[in-house]
């Protein structure tokens, strides 16, 4: 079972979040929190798997939280929740390292997608969020892509196809039936190109893909 925690201020939200993961046989959710600094208490005090929380919330926020959980409790995985109201927000979590986004507004099964991604040790970036935020980081300055291009350019042709396709917000699956690949090979490539670029997951590595130009 993949244990869950959700927090978020509006209890109407809470609600709606906690009967979508309701439908799902293998997700239990262990915990309610208000706002962020409950959701790190609570998190440090039971045994949590992906934390799904929202951007706005009093005492602590939801990316001060995330922060947060990274620095005392780097197994639990989070999933940030937003409307598109704060942009600096966004790439900031996106830049940080978040490992799953979504809108308040996504598709039912789009969060169940994302917890498990998360807690399969994978970043989820829905197509929708794909094509609207990291679009916002496209429009990059010219050092920005400079270095971009620096970063990428010790990668093989292969490597750079898959990273092209990170930078279009697609999983594993879909990257291995575009380049007639399995899963588990695409799985290898991803790993393999995090661990040469130096990035914590494939949602950093969609951002240097649109940086330097590899996704349109």
């Amino acid at each position: 079972m993949i244990r869950v925690l959700i927090a978020d201020d509006e209890p109407l939200m809470r609600a709606g979040i906690k009967a979508i993961l309701g439908t799902a046989d293998d997700i239990e959710l262990v915990a309610e929190a208000g706002d962020g600094r409950e959701a790190v208490r609570i998190a440090l005090e039971r045994r949590v798997d992906v934390a799904v929380l929202d951007i706005r919330m009093p005492r602590l926020d939801g990316l001060a939280a995330a922060r947060e959980l990274r620095s005392v409790a780097p197994s639990v995985r989070v999933v940030v929740l937003t409307t598109f109201g704060e942009d600096d927000n966004i790439v900031r979590a996106l830049s940080d390292g978040a490992a799953g986004f979504l809108l308040k507004d996504s598709a039912p099964e789009e969060l169940l997608r994302a917890v498990r991604a998360v807690y399969g040790g994978e970043a989820y970036l829905s197509p929708m969020v794909t094509s609207r935020v990291v679009g916002m980081v496209a429009q990059v300055g010219q050092p920005r892509r400079q270095e971009a291009m620096r970063q990428v350019q010790g990668l093989t042709d292969r490597e750079v196809e898959v990273l092209s396709l990170l930078g279009l917000g697609m999983s594993n699956a879909d990257v291995g039936q575009r380049l007639h690949m399995s899963e588990a090979t695409v799985k290898t490539y991803v790993s393999r190109l995090l661990a040469k670029l130096g990035l914590t997951n494939r949602v950093q590595a969609a951002l240097l893909a649109r940086d330097a130009g590899l996704a349109g």
